[in-house]
């Protein structure tokens, strides 16, 4: 792990909070003195660090990936299963001391992987207990688990730090996410934002533990664009970047006054999203919809 690289990306995370712009909703607030829209202010918030168990397969291995579930998120997804602490602001402060303790824990219980969930507004914190981790032996590779509304600025003072982005494409339209999480440009931004993470590290390749993952939520009805989603991947990234294709939508919170997600996805939708993964020559994981569905893709491993 590079100090130097640590150190200065420490500092210009610290002088952001005065004027906060990590995310892409810029809402430019002094956490320093106020919360920001994520709900934070200057320390880091945090409701479980655990192993767990239910991640991508190279990033759990066999000791699990070492989670870390941060509170607050710029987005406002109406159908969030981490509602609580993603947007009612559900955790416990921790000071930077304190967080560096919990990353040496997770390793020295055998995590593969630290894998920082919404770690967006919490990114000084996190640098600050990087580097004071690093000096008692901390190594594990790093996973930045997010929803990819971030900014590209952002990213870049990430580059040589992260090893692993595991991010998301919730939409291909912006109307979807002004409309289901509540930002006006998450399509125009989640592909500036992709585009640099695929520049930093690549495709995620397992024997270097590095590289770049995208997920993808289907959601019914297509309203998570997975045809221009996998085309995107395939022609503006590469088809080697895994793609994990993920059935797990369940309408929780205000998704259920809502009658167009205010269901699961049906087979067909599944199958959809499966052939259109096939139709663009990329793998990578899924999640089976239901027990019959097991081993509907051959090219694909399950999660």
């Amino acid at each position: 792990m590079n100090r130097e690289k640590l150190k200065d990306a420490f500092e210009y995370f610290e002088n952001r909070m005065s004027s906060c712009d990590l995310c892409a909703r810029n809402c430019m607030v002094n956490r320093k003195e106020n919360k920001g829209v994520c709900g934070q202010g200057v320390n880091a918030k945090i409701t479980n660090a655990i192993l767990h168990f239910g991640e991508e397969p190279p990033l759990v291995g066999a000791g699990g990936a070492g989670a870390i579930f941060f509170s607050g998120c710029g987005m406002r997804c109406v159908y969030c299963q981490n509602f609580g602490f993603s947007q009612l602001n559900v955790g416990k402060s921790i000071d930077d001391e304190s967080l560096a303790d919990v990353f040496m824990k997770l390793q020295k219980a055998g995590a593969r992987t630290l894998d920082l969930v919404t770690p967006e507004p919490h990114l000084r914190a996190i640098l600050h207990a990087l580097i004071i981790a690093s000096e008692s032996g901390f190594n594990l590779p790093i996973v930045f688990n997010t929803s990819s509304y971030v900014n590209v600025e952002t990213l870049a003072h990430l580059d040589g730090i992260v090893d692993i982005y595991l991010a998301d494409i919730r939409y291909t339209d912006d109307e979807m996410g002004k409309k289901y999480s509540l930002v006006p440009n998450y399509w125009t931004v989640t592909q500036r934002s992709l585009r640099e993470m695929y520049r930093q590290v690549g495709p995620f390749k397992e024997e270097r533990m590095s590289g770049l993952i995208v997920r993808h939520l289907i959601l019914p009805n297509r309203i998570a664009g997975s045809e221009k989603a996998m085309r995107f991947i395939a022609e503006e990234l590469s088809m080697s970047v895994p793609v994990s294709l993920m059935s797990q939508y369940f309408p929780v919170y205000k998704a259920l006054k809502m009658k167009e997600i205010s269901r699961k996805i049906d087979d067909d939708e599944y199958i959809e999203a499966l052939d259109i993964l096939e139709k663009y020559n990329l793998e990578g994981w899924y999640q089976p919809l239901h027990e019959k569905m097991k081993g509907v893709y051959a090219k694909s491993i399950e999660r």
